[in-house]
C-alpha cells in the first residue's frame, strides 16, 4: 500500500445501497446481482463519452464506517454525464489522497483478500486513518486498482464526498 493522489473521476452506472453484512449474506447480497448487471455484454454500450475500457466500482455515501451502509456505483469512466442511460447514475469521485492497494491473480479472491486488509488497516487504527468519502476499484486487465480515500494529518475529511445523481424520471 502507498499513497497517492487519486485523480477525479465521472462514472456512470447502475447503483445499490448495502452494508457489509448484507453482503456476507447470500440471501440479502445484492452486489453479485449489481455486478452481474455490470458485466452483461453490451451494458454500457449506450454511455456516450467513455473514456476507457475499465469498469469502475465506486463506494461512496457511507453512512459511517465499514460497518455502516454505503453506495455501490459499478460502471464507466465518463468525459460528461449530459444524458444518462435509463436507470444509471452518474457520480463525481473527486480527486483526493488515497492508499492504493493492488489486488492480481484470481478474482474474486484477490480482491477479498485486499478489501481485509484495508479493513485491517482500519480496525487497528493504522495512519493515514479512512475517510469514508469515496473509494475506487478500478477493474482492468492486470487486476483490480483500489483507491482508499484517507484523512489529512490534522483530521479533517480528504475532499467533499462523491455526488450521485440518479436518472431523470
Amino acid at each position: 500500500m502507498i499513497i497517492v493522489d487519486r485523480p477525479e473521476a465521472l462514472v456512470v452506472g447502475y447503483a445499490v445501497r448495502t452494508t457489509n453484512a448484507a453482503e456476507a449474506d447470500p440471501a440479502r447480497a445484492q452486489l453479485p446481482g449489481l455486478w452481474t448487471r455490470a458485466g452483461a455484454p453490451g451494458a454500457f454500450a449506450h454511455v456516450p463519452g467513455r473514456i476507457d475500457e475499465n469498469l469502475y466500482a465506486v463506494l461512496t455515501d457511507y453512512e459511517s464506517d465499514h460497518n455502516g451502509a454505503y453506495t455501490q456505483v459499478v460502471g464507466v469512466a465518463v468525459r460528461t454525464a449530459a444524458r444518462l442511460p435509463e436507470g444509471m447514475v452518474a457520480v463525481r469521485v473527486p480527486g483526493v489522497p488515497a492508499l492504493l492497494f493492488e489486488a492480481r491473480g484470481p478474482m474474486p479472491g484477490a480482491l477479498v483478500d485486499v478489501w481485509q486488509q484495508v479493513w485491517s488497516h482500519t480496525e487497528s487504527g493504522g495512519a493515514p486513518a479512512r475517510a469514508f468519502t469515496t473509494d475506487v476499484e478500478i477493474h482492468h486487465p492486470d487486476g483490480v486498482d483500489l483507491f482508499v480515500a484517507t484523512l489529512p494529518s490534522f483530521g479533517e475529511p480528504s475532499g467533499p464526498p462523491a455526488q450521485v445523481q440518479a436518472a431523470p424520471a
